[in-house]
């Protein structure tokens, strides 16, 4: 019987326009208790029964702007639109609070001056950037936002976010995503966060998530073929320790020694592993030596093109047909463009 606010985000929502969000169920079956912002809204201290406000701000989709207004064609535009209705829209929110009540903002957004995460490469160009201005607000009380996955409250001058002696009024608090999610999150800390919540003061309250699904990341370059197998497991931690865990191993090795992996024997002893990402890099010996008395500067694009395919030892039918299309590309006479 806690109530609950769900409020929808990028990964809730459909790229085509109209289409219904993952979570809309929770709405058609009345779910008790629980409560899912997919617009922009403003919920009461009667409509919550409890003494708060909650303004509510889901993803904004981009796409569905441009649906809405096929007159704005250029990202830029549509950004600059988006941006205006959010702020016109809190403004008018922010004229219906009861100023005796806490006010706390939910938003699943990037806000301008948040750091990004191991995320940031999925979403550039994607995002709308909500200013820091909308989000420390003096008439909010606590600010709590979702989307951007590195914990950080962008309310006070503390690198780390868990630094409350740190906070300005109010809380400006990413959580950060409750289990790593790729790689470039190895690393991080997971958290989640209570915050109590009253008008003029809040007090947040970090809590460091345990047992979370470990990634693991290692680089073994195998300088001998003798025993390459064996090498490449002693250099993969105990199967105990790798059991539940994502694992990527990247072998760098010279290509001669590729009849000496086993690879079926490296995937066995790594099983327990929730995922293992094998990936095999067989280096080439790619100097080609020219022949006595010649110059590099003498040789035309197309003799060069033609060392290369002898140096990535690509088959000689296949470099003929290169050749021949480098030829087309470079026109009768490729000498031209030395």
């Amino acid at each position: 019987k806690i109530p609950t606010i769900i409020l929808i985000g990028n990964h809730d929502t459909s790229p085509t326009f109209g289409r219904a969000n993952a979570l809309q169920e929770f709405d058609t079956l009345q779910v008790p208790y629980l409560r899912v912002i997919s617009e922009p809204q403003f919920l009461s201290a009667a409509e919550l029964g409890l003494p708060v406000q909650i303004i509510g701000l889901p993803w904004i989709s981009r796409s569905g702007m441009m649906a809405a207004r096929k007159d704005l064609l250029d990202q830029q535009e549509v950004f600059v639109e988006i941006e205006d209705r959010v702020i016109s829209i809190f403004k008018d929110f922010l004229t219906q609070i009861d100023s005796s009540l806490p006010v706390i903002l939910t938003a699943h957004g990037s806000v301008q001056g948040a750091v990004f995460g191991g995320e940031r490469s999925v979403m550039l160009g994607n995002d709308l950037i909500l200013p820091g201005s909308l989000v420390k607000d003096a008439n909010l009380d606590y600010v709590a936002l979702g989307h951007i996955h590195k914990p950080q409250n962008l309310n006070g001058p503390g690198p780390d976010p868990r630094d409350e002696t740190a906070y300005r009024h109010p809380p400006v608090i990413y959580p950060g995503s409750i289990e790593r999610v790729d790689f470039g999150e190895a690393r991080d800390r997971k958290y989640f966060v209570i915050a109590e919540v009253d008008k003029g003061k809040t007090e947040v309250h970090w809590r460091e998530l345990e047992q979370i699904r470990p990634f693991i990341e290692i680089y073994f370059q195998l300088e001998a073929a003798e025993n390459a197998t064996e090498r490449i497991k002693n250099a993969l931690p105990a199967p105990e320790k790798m059991k539940d865990a994502i694992i990527k191993l990247l072998i760098d090795y010279p290509r001669d020694f590729e009849k000496s992996i086993n690879e079926n024997e490296i995937r066995e002893y790594a099983s327990a592993a929730f995922e293992f990402h094998l990936i095999k890099r067989p280096q080439i010996e790619t100097r080609v030596r020219l022949a006595e008395g010649q110059a590099l500067t003498s040789m035309s694009p197309l003799d060069l093109l033609e060392k290369y395919w002898q140096a990535m030892h690509v088959e000689p039918t296949e470099s003929e047909r290169l050749q021949a299309l480098a030829k087309q590309i470079l026109g009768n006479d490729p000498a031209d463009l030395e």
